[in-house]
């Protein structure tokens, strides 16, 4: 008859052993990798909406300006004041900033009546922002008397909001390239 020992009748332990905090740092690794990967994966959803908005806002942007100097086109300030914000402030070259909800109609009316406007252009450089509440319109502009020829060009940036009615100008600042 074979005798075992007690040593020979148990089956060898696994002589690693964990040491103490082990277990720990790897959940603890575990549990910050898998964070990490959620904070990137909303962060990527994040600027997936960002550019939504953006080109939500682009896509306004590009059909306001379409209507903005038809206002001159046809005498029709409606057209021009339906670009701003309630609360916007236009500032043009040598004026005081025009703000509140009146300053629409007296631009376009010292535009049209005392400068002449009948037509113009606008050239958009480029549009910062997420889209969300505001953008910032960057680009040149070109104004046009009656016969059609050019009497003005120069600079501009517009602080574009979104509203209850969708985007409008907020803050309108423009410059002349002439002196």
């Amino acid at each position: 008859m074979n005798t075992l020992t007690s040593k020979q009748q148990q089956p060898k332990a696994n002589n690693r052993s964990c040491r103490p905090g082990t277990v720990f740092l790897v959940v603890a690794s575990l549990t910050a990798l898998c964070c990490k990967l959620a904070a990137c994966r909303h962060d990527t959803a994040e600027a997936g909406s960002s550019e939504t908005h953006l080109e939500e806002a682009k896509r306004a942007i590009a059909a306001s300006n379409a209507l903005y100097f038809q206002s001159f086109v046809r005498n029709e300030p409606g057209i021009f004041i339906d670009r701003y914000a309630k609360d916007c402030c236009i500032m043009a070259p040598g004026l005081p900033a025009m703000c509140g909800q009146e300053a629409p109609l007296k631009f376009f009316r010292q535009a049209y009546e005392e400068a002449g406007l009948r037509n113009g252009r606008f050239i958009t450089t480029g549009i910062y922002g997420n889209g969300k509440e505001y953008v910032t319109e960057e680009g040149r502009w070109q104004s046009f008397d009656k016969n059609g020829r050019l009497f003005d060009d120069g600079k501009f940036l517009v602080l574009w909001k979104k509203t209850p009615g969708g985007w409008k100008m907020f803050r309108d600042s423009f410059s002349s390239n002439r002196k």
